[in-house]
């Protein structure tokens, strides 16, 4: 929680203490349904709390935004974008119905009214949305096709309306068909050795 607080200086005592619950929450939930490896809790708070929110040190979601996280598997990066923007609208889908579980019930302890989540591939989902994030769920040329025709034409942020995707790694050879994105290396918002390749990558549509 330190870090998230040193990156994040201005969250509310109310997105403090929902951040603060997250790690309990997943502990009790993960020796249930093993939605996150045993080693990375420990360090929750960074390879998944603060990862998921290298989002937002890329774009600041404006309210009423929509977006949707595709293959959020147990909420990330969905649950801590949706604590940190309260006002905007988050859809998390996953295939595993189980990890949805988890989502569905960490929201609830949380009381996060701002997030829906269903158990549906992404194929399956048809509400056009603002943005679409995910963490390196496959390569960016079987993605977009997933999810090309749910985004709005129409943006209301600095970036365009497109595919926010965390991932990590040398990305020239997997980006090569995709002129138009660009990389933002977390290593410049987050100093740790963890985030030294880790990337938002940013594809306009």
């Amino acid at each position: 929680m330190e870090k998230l607080a040193k990156y994040f200086p201005k969250l509310t005592r109310l997105q403090y203490d929902q951040f603060e619950m997250l790690y309990a929450l997943y502990f009790e939930w993960n020796a249930k349904i093993n939605v996150i490896s045993r080693k990375d809790m420990d360090a929750f708070y960074e390879r998944h709390v603060l990862h998921s929110l290298g989002i937002a040190k890329v774009i600041l979601f404006q309210p009423h935004t929509q977006i949707l996280d595709v293959g959020t598997g147990g909420g990330f990066p969905g649950i801590p974008l949706a604590i940190l923007f309260p006002d905007s609208q988050f859809y998390l889908i996953d295939s595993i119905g189980k990890k949805i579980k988890v989502v569905q019930e960490v929201t609830n302890a949380l009381e996060l009214k701002n997030v829906s989540s269903q158990h549906l591939r992404a194929e399956e989902f048809k509400r056009k949305v603002d943005f679409v994030v995910s963490r390196a769920v496959t390569k960016m040329e079987s993605f977009v096709p997933w999810v090309q025709n749910n985004i709005k034409s129409e943006s209301n942020h600095p970036l365009q309306n497109g595919i926010l995707y965390l991932k990590g790694g040398d990305l020239t050879e997997e980006l090569k068909s995709f002129p138009r994105a660009r990389q933002y290396e977390l290593n410049h918002f987050f100093k740790s050795p963890f985030f030294e390749t880790k990337k938002v990558v940013h594809l306009p549509f």
